[in-house]
């Protein structure tokens, strides 16, 4: 074989030498840089990805033996809460819990989709998460002597982050207590605080929807929670107080929030914008009824009121909002810290025609499709 001469050498250093500074930079690139990629990346790619590291981890015995554990204690936990978890599943049949049955699915989605490898388990995890089961489990006894059976339901949530905590650790805690928590939403609110929210919600919906009448310059003056618009009387009830609006469109406001990737002030907007949207929302169907009371017949307006049309436009009408809010925040504000990597000019010396990569940090908030952890934090 021939030897190459030292100039050759040289030469195919300084070849190598950007494409080793490339293979850096990506390797320490931060979650910013990988939610672009995971983007890019075709959803069941993704998927089939995902998957394929799930099996190839399966063969290492140690997390095979994790995942084993949190497998049989969810199996046991479903099996103590199968009758609260029965409960759950036929309020789903109620319109204002008719999202219920998606929750826990878009739960294992993001589960799986975020999964990372077990790490070493701290004894303080484990004790943390005994204390969450054990808190879990006495809250539901003393619900359970005082026949409150919706908190009861409740505690299958607590008790499942146990699980997760005691098996995994808390680096699978800080990936897997988000989607966790979002199975709150599968269950109903507590009938005490349905009917504190039913009155403040219908009288303001109909001062609303009044207010708008009467600035579309019909004739109407409402009357406790009858609206009297060009001498018909419209009766707001309960159904219409929209308080289902307003539980399924602050669940959906939290999951885009999960896989939104914003900072974390950005999704406290995002989830305190869902409140007011889901009630104007609301007092728009509300005005529109009224106005057909008035060019249609009642029988029209009321047939439309209740309809799934109606119900799917105002849908359409929040997320647009939602959205526009969304765009409006990132109108308003350029995270400097998610900016993109820079090349800096060559320094003279040793070092001289090698750029300088300067990444970006890392921006708080939840990931964008992406696995919470997946990049190494540059400092």
């Amino acid at each position: 074989m021939m030897k190459r001469s030292t100039q050759d050498k040289k030469f195919s250093m300084a070849k190598l030498q950007p494409v080793l500074q490339t293979a850096a930079f990506r390797s320490s690139a931060p979650a910013t840089a990988a939610v672009m990629l995971d983007l890019d990346e075709p959803f069941l790619v993704g998927c089939r990805r995902r998957a394929a590291e799930f099996a190839a981890d399966m063969r290492v015995p140690e997390q095979r033996l994790a995942w084993l554990v949190i497998g049989i204690l969810t199996a046991l936990l479903i099996y103590s809460y199968w009758p609260g978890l029965l409960n759950a599943q036929s309020s789903w049949n109620n319109p204002q819990y008719s999202h219920g049955w998606i929750v826990p699915l878009f739960a294992a989605g993001l589960l799986f989709w975020w999964r990372q490898p077990v790490q070493p388990v701290t004894l303080s995890a484990r004790l943390a998460g005994i204390g969450l089961l054990v808190g879990s489990f006495a809250l539901r006894l003393w619900c359970a002597s005082y026949r409150i059976v919706t908190i009861d339901m409740y505690t299958f949530v607590p008790a499942l982050a146990g699980v997760f905590l005691l098996a995994g650790g808390w680096q699978m805690f800080r990936w897997a207590w988000a989607p966790i928590a979002f199975l709150i939403f599968m269950y109903p609110l507590p009938d005490e605080a349905t009917r504190y929210l039913l009155g403040p919600l219908q009288t303001l919906a109909t001062m609303v929807s009044t207010f708008a009448l009467q600035t579309l310059g019909y004739d109407a003056w409402r009357s406790g929670n009858i609206i009297d618009v060009g001498g018909h009387g419209l009766n707001v009830v309960d159904a219409c107080a929209g308080l289902r609006m307003l539980t399924i469109f602050v669940a959906l406001s939290v999951a885009l929030v999960l896989v939104g990737g914003r900072d974390w002030w950005a999704n406290a907007v995002v989830i305190a914008g869902a409140v007011p949207i889901a009630l104007l929302v609301n007092a728009v169907r509300i005005t529109t009824a009224g106005i057909l009371h008035v060019h249609a017949d009642k029988d029209f307006a009321e047939h439309f009121h209740d309809s799934t049309l109606a119900g799917g436009l105002m849908m359409v009408l929040a997320l647009a909002m939602l959205f526009g809010l969304q765009q409006l925040l990132t109108s308003l504000v350029v995270a400097e810290d998610a900016a993109p990597a820079v090349v800096t000019a060559p320094r003279a010396g040793p070092a001289a025609g090698n750029p300088a990569v300067s990444p970006a940090r890392k921006a708080p908030g939840f990931p964008a499709l992406v696995r919470p952890g997946t990049a190494e934090k540059v400092s």
